[in-house]
């Protein structure tokens, strides 16, 4: 075999798993079919023609739940990865020119709620550290593959002993909250905890990004805790970033330490198939035609892509393909990047906020708003009031843009995949002038200070990045989709049904984010058996 390993997509984790495969001394080749890595986390040109130089995160856009044993252990930092933390680390601006902040400072934040939301204050602060203390339970399993329900005789031993060594200091109370928060409704719990609207729509906005379910429906807690799990170098509970250079530069240093490590990175060599013989993966074939062997292909595309797209359907049984089919992707999320001439303005913004504290601001609908958006987006209609999250990435990075203009990233959700009238690539720039207009509501110079835009759909992100209908998680996240059910029962550790065919992107445990877990995970996985 040329190579120990075959890595199909250089995201990040892929590049991920590439790197603790080689510094186990195995021998890898990693393939993209993009002319540059990162997947999702890139940094790239809005428009070259209209605006050279102007770089934006074109996907991913905020660094959160990157694990520290990642950035330590391949020393990420030594190849150029720096991040600033974002605080406030949620902003949201209203309709009425009040600005409301999430400050990661108590005391901070005290005063906020004092301001907006006195009834609720001491409520919230509760709140908040009972949610740290249960997301704190579920944070070990974030780097470990999930227990194996499915072990027999005496593996079931360390098994049941492992899980009883994580959860042996449990309260009745703890795990009654655990319950509640993975199944139960984010609407009607915040309904239940706080009598303000912009304190409920500050916490939604936080929530459920790129999450199918409008607030009130089943298992959309769980966004409480997901995004409470800690990140960055010091592994703060609900840390989150700015990536200076914008999110490529975290990729860029993955590939660094990779190709330090060994690792043949190649890009512009997209995979046409899997090459299976005898039940078992021998490597892959390029769309050029190109053959490269290897004893074991490792798929960061997601479990669709992977199996209805790069393996033959006679590979796996009929009951596990529909299985495939019947995941839940439609991706509901898009992205609108653009050039600015000038910082937005925002109504209320406190002239006391400095350039970073300008950095982010969430346009964000009620909580019935967004219940109303989700059933809409389902039924292939563009719903009327758009949830737009903004960050100003060059309040924080100059080298994101030379002088005088600004970069402007948008994430806008709920979207239909499939629009009930037409195609995307009619209502493509109806979206970029719908998104432009709401956030003109709330910053009214930024119409006029458009200098380029450019406009994802869930087609486009579909197209751009290789995920299966634009699923920015590869696979929606939800409680039938998690743990050790994600992607399928039974295939929640890494391996697949095809003898030497592993995952080990966002499709798998513990799902998607900019986190590396799925990588770091399917390679010790991978070694483990090895």
């Amino acid at each position: 075999m040329q190579h120990d390993a075959i890595i199909i997509g250089a995201g990040h984790n892929g590049l991920t798993a590439a790197a603790y495969l080689a510094r186990a001394g195995k021998k890898v080749l990693v393939l993209e079919r993009r002319g540059i890595v990162g997947g999702c986390a890139v940094t790239e040109e809005v428009d070259p023609e209209l605006a050279p130089g102007c770089r934006v995160s074109t996907a991913s856009y905020i660094a959160s739940m990157l694990r520290p044993t990642i950035i330590r252990d391949l020393r990420l930092d030594s190849y150029g990865l720096r991040m600033v933390a974002c605080d406030p680390g949620v902003q949201a601006a209203f309709a009425d020119g009040d600005v409301v902040a999430w400050w990661s400072d108590e005391k901070k934040m005290r005063a906020e709620l004092e301001r907006i939301a006195p009834n609720d204050a001491e409520r919230f602060i509760a709140t908040e550290a009972e949610l740290k203390r249960l997301a704190a339970w579920l944070q070990p399993y974030f780097l470990e593959s999930p227990p194996d329900l499915h072990a027999k005789g005496l593996r079931k031993l360390p098994v049941l002993w492992h899980t009883w060594r994580r959860f042996r200091g449990i309260s009745g109370d703890d795990i009654s909250g655990l319950v509640r928060f993975l199944t139960g409704s984010l609407g009607e719990f915040l309904d239940r905890r706080f009598e303000s609207d912009k304190l409920k729509r500050l916490v939604l906005s936080n929530s459920l990004y790129g999450k199918h379910g409008g607030p009130y429906q089943p298992g959309t807690a769980m966004g409480l805790l997901f995004h409470l799990l800690s990140g960055g170098d010091a592994g703060q509970q609900a840390w989150q970033g700015h990536v200076i250079g914008g999110m490529g530069a975290i990729t860029q240093a993955l590939r660094g330490a990779c190709e330090d490590l060994g690792v043949e990175v190649r890009t512009r060599a997209a995979v046409q198939q899997v090459n299976i013989a005898n039940g078992a993966a021998t490597g892959v074939t390029l769309e050029t035609g190109d053959v490269c062997e290897a004893r074991l292909v490792v798929s960061n595309a997601d479990p669709k892509r992977t199996f209805l797209g790069l393996v033959d359907r006679e590979a796996v049984d009929a009951e596990f393909r529909r299985d495939i089919e019947n995941l839940r992707m439609d991706g509901p999320a898009g992205k609108v990047n653009f050039v600015l001439s000038e910082e937005p303005r925002v109504n209320g913004m406190p002239a006391d906020r400095s350039r970073s504290q300008r950095s982010l601001f969430t346009l964000i609908p009620t909580l019935q708003e967004a219940e109303d958006n989700y059933n809409a987006s389902q039924r292939g209609e563009l719903p009327e009031r758009l949830w737009v999250d903004c960050v100003l990435a060059s309040n924080v990075d100059d080298t994101l843009a030379p002088p005088g203009r600004h970069m402007l990233t948008c994430f806008v959700q709920y979207l239909p995949y499939r629009p009930r009238h037409g195609s995307w690539d009619e209502h493509r720039e109806a979206l970029g002038d719908r998104v432009m207009a709401l956030i003109g509501q709330f910053a009214p110079n930024v119409p006029g200070a458009v200098i380029a835009r450019r406009v994802y759909t869930p087609v486009d992100l579909e197209a751009t990045f290789g995920i299966t209908e634009g699923n920015i998680f590869h696979g929606d996240i939800s409680l039938e989709q998690m743990f050790f059910m994600r992607p399928l029962p039974r295939w929640a550790h890494y391996r697949t049904p095809v003898a030497n065919l592993w995952l080990c992107g966002a499709g798998t445990h513990p799902g998607g984010g900019v986190t590396g877990a799925p990588g770091y995970n399917a390679a010790h996985a991978i070694l483990r058996e090895l």
